[in-house]
């Protein structure tokens, strides 16, 4: 692969200000491949999640995603996605594991996370054309930023929308990224996003990634890692993941795989006391 390809300056200034990018038609060249490989997962695990057919009216969903195909691996390799990263999160940033997804219904409102220092990103490909009304991914732009009365007020209040502000969901003030396959957004885990209006089958995977944990802060990385456990899984990454990396990829692994030696006793544990894990 080419070296990564950077973002300008703009477009760096325009993710600080509102947590988000758009790349239409990024990955035209690769939809039919990233399609099929998405396809080909599912099929693999009996067309649906932990076997079972999507039902379309719950999301399913597979964690982790790209882990289990080599093609989709290999994203990470792709100096427009590893441009994308390097840009926002410096040239040793870490992946943080992906999921897979076959949506139904609205997504209501929500962050993925509420980072206080180390940036962490979310780059997410969608594989059917969707429209504001069909479920495209909604944004609210700036609200990443939580140091600010906006955003802070938006994290305590935006869940109760109908009871505070007289609107729906639906109805909050946000960007609609309407998109098509090979078309990717990236957005902040503090950004607020929803979905609403779409259909029961929705494909759509994410990546998500962050900037490298300085050595005092690794207790808190391995915190992060624990999560990984209600997955029933027993390390970070897939042997496929791992068997198909380059030095450049490896970069992006060795840092988790420096710390995640304890999912493997928590996985175990939770197979003992929690249900197989949901949908949702």
């Amino acid at each position: 692969m080419s070296s990564p390809i950077a973002l300008t300056p703009e477009q760096l200034k325009f993710f600080d200000t509102f947590g988000y990018l758009g790349f239409p038609g990024l990955l035209a060249d690769r939809a039919d491949a990233i399609i099929e490989a998405f396809e080909t997962v599912w099929t693999g695990r009996g067309g649906g999640h932990n076997g079972q057919p999507h039902d379309g009216i719950r999301r399913s969903c597979i964690v982790p995603f790209i882990d289990q195909s080599a093609y989709l691996c290999s994203l990470l390799d792709d100096p427009r996605i590893e441009g994308i990263a390097t840009s926002l999160m410096g040239d040793d940033f870490n992946y943080m594991g992906s999921d897979g997804n076959y949506y139904a219904g609205d997504t209501p409102w929500h962050s993925d996370g509420w980072h206080k220092e180390l940036r962490h990103v979310k780059i997410a490909f969608y594989l059917d054309p969707l429209t504001r009304d069909t479920g495209a991914l909604r944004v609210i732009p700036g609200s990443h930023q939580i140091q600010d009365a906006y955003a802070n007020a938006l994290q305590e209040k935006v869940r109760k929308s109908e009871d505070l502000w007289g609107v729906t969901g639906s109805q909050i003030p946000a960007v609609a990224h309407e998109t098509n396959p090979g078309d990717v957004v990236c957005f902040n885990h503090n950004t607020k996003h929803a979905a609403f209006g779409g259909g029961a089958r929705r494909r759509m995977f994410t990546i998500n990634l962050c900037q490298r944990y300085p050595e005092e802060r690794l207790p808190d990385l391995r915190r992060y890692l624990e999560g990984f456990s209600r997955f029933w899984v027993d390390r970070a990454y897939s042997d496929i993941m791992i068997g198909t990396a380059g030095p450049s990829r490896m970069r992006h692994l060795e840092q988790v795989m420096a710390n995640d030696d304890h999912i493997a006793a928590l996985s175990a544990k939770a197979q003992e006391t929690m249900p197989e894990p949901s949908r949702g």
